[in-house]
């Protein structure tokens, strides 16, 4: 396996698989992958990386220096040594964006509030 290749495939488990899965015990603001993707390489360019990038999908065109970079941010997040809300901030910053407020999740499942009666849900 080649080096980009390599790096490639890192990216790839570590944006796909693993921090995802960590995501809620982090206590981080996103949890799917394509949100961890932007985060890492906004970050990793030092702005919004498709004003970097020319093709689509971004690993597969970025220059192997940035997605190290944004690769070696990830493996930090999850270290602890990077924050990754921080690094969101930043990423919607660029992209004159606010971050999204999670609300808290309601106890009740909305399977089960279709499950009470129309007396129940508005009481």
């Amino acid at each position: 396996m080649s080096d980009r290749a390599a790096l490639e495939a890192r990216w790839l488990d570590l944006t796909r698989r693993e921090l995802p899965m960590l995501a809620r015990s982090h206590g981080w603001p996103v949890v799917a992958d394509h949100c961890f993707q932007r985060i890492l390489l906004d970050n990793a360019f030092g702005g919004v990386w498709y004003d970097h990038v020319a093709g689509r999908p971004a690993y597969a065109h970025a220059d192997p220096a940035a997605l190290a970079r944004a690769v070696a941010l990830g493996e930090a997040a999850i270290a602890g040594a990077v924050d990754m809300a921080v690094l969101n901030r930043r990423s919607l910053d660029w992209r004159g964006k606010a971050p999204s407020q999670r609300r808290p999740r309601d106890p009740m499942s909305a399977s089960s509030q279709s499950k009470r009666t129309k007396i129940e849900r508005t009481a």
